[in-house]
């Protein structure tokens, strides 16, 4: 209990910090909001009234504390683009960014888990027999490894969009329209984001299984009469569930800012696209919104981990 008191309070000041890091470093970069709506032919009369009406003529602490406690009530602001709440626009946005995230983490954990036990578990004898399926695999896993998602996004693309036409590139289709066509569409985003990942987590997993087949406790086990399944399932996953279950979760972490680039190959409106065009537009409540709730997702996901990973081997400490 203390240990998920310690990681709660840890999170919190976390969350004040990148806050006021985000505020901070949109509020003094270069560039001005009200120019960008109003144009470079606008009168300084019209600007200042922009200016004021956007709350950009305040002091800079007073706009962070009013900021940061409508955000605490959950009051994003206004976009300075859209003329909406920030609320409204992250609404479904979000709903689809999250599900493309699902997605590319279901496919990479389902994809890893069976293929890396595959490649790597059994006797000496019959991994010797399999050789060249791990050789098949090693090859490939380091291809697909080495290929960002920007680039198997395109491939993606161009082979099952172009040359196969199961699905038409840019043609978003909302899942509002078609719950069927819309998982559809977004199963090719996902791919692109989930295969690199899953290529990490298959060698993680044949690299810590094969170290804990070499300790002795297996070789007990197996003296005892145990087949080699049950030494794998019963002795073996257990003993490495903390370091790929820590590292499946960096590896979801690691695809938010994938989604971000997949978004814009694959026209997705989803929150990382709205994102680049809120840093484009100097639309700084959208921008910094955004900053604090992916900060948040980060943030909590590393906590429940550690949570997580505490109460399966409590000798963890923070």
């Amino acid at each position: 209990m203390r240990y998920a008191i310690r990681k709660l309070v840890t999170l919190v000041i976390t969350l004040f910090l990148i806050s006021l890091l985000a505020f901070l470093a949109f509020s003094l970069i270069p560039g001005d909001p009200a120019v960008l709506q109003l144009g470079i032919n606008a009168t300084p009369e019209s600007l200042e009234a922009l200016r004021e009406e956007m709350g950009l003529n305040r002091p800079l602490t007073v706009r962070y504390f009013e900021w940061l406690g409508s955000l605490f009530f959950g009051d994003m602001g206004q976009s300075f683009a859209h003329g909406h709440s920030v609320r409204e626009l992250l609404g479904d946005r979000l709903i689809i960014t999250g599900s493309l995230l699902g997605m590319s983490f279901l496919l990479a954990v389902g994809i890893a888990l069976p293929m890396g036990l595959l490649t790597a578990g059994g006797t000496e004898a019959g991994r010797r027999g399999r050789r060249p399926l791990h050789a098949a695999m090693t090859i490939v896993t380091q291809i697909v490894m080495a290929v960002p998602p920007l680039f198997l996004g395109l491939i993606l693309t161009f082979v099952f969009g172009i040359t196969f036409r199961l699905f038409t590139p840019s043609a978003f289709v909302s899942f509002r329209e078609s719950l069927g066509g819309y998982l559809f569409y977004m199963l090719f985003p996902a791919l692109a984001i989930a295969l690199p990942k899953s290529a990490m987590i298959i060698r993680l997993i044949r690299s810590s299984v094969r170290s804990e087949l070499k300790k002795d406790y297996v070789q007990t086990a197996v003296s005892r009469g145990n087949s080699p399944r049950a030494v794998l399932y019963r002795h073996v996953l257990p003993n490495i569930a903390v370091p790929v279950m820590t590292f499946s979760v960096l590896a979801l972490i690691m695809m938010i800012t994938d989604s971000i680039v997949v978004e814009q190959v694959f026209s997705i409106p989803g929150a990382g696209r709205l994102l680049i065009g809120a840093i484009g537009a100097r639309d700084y409540p959208v921008v910094q919104a955004l900053v604090v709730v992916i900060a948040a997702l980060v943030m909590t996901l590393h906590a429940l981990t550690d949570i997580l990973a505490r109460a399966i081997d409590r000798r963890i400490t923070l």
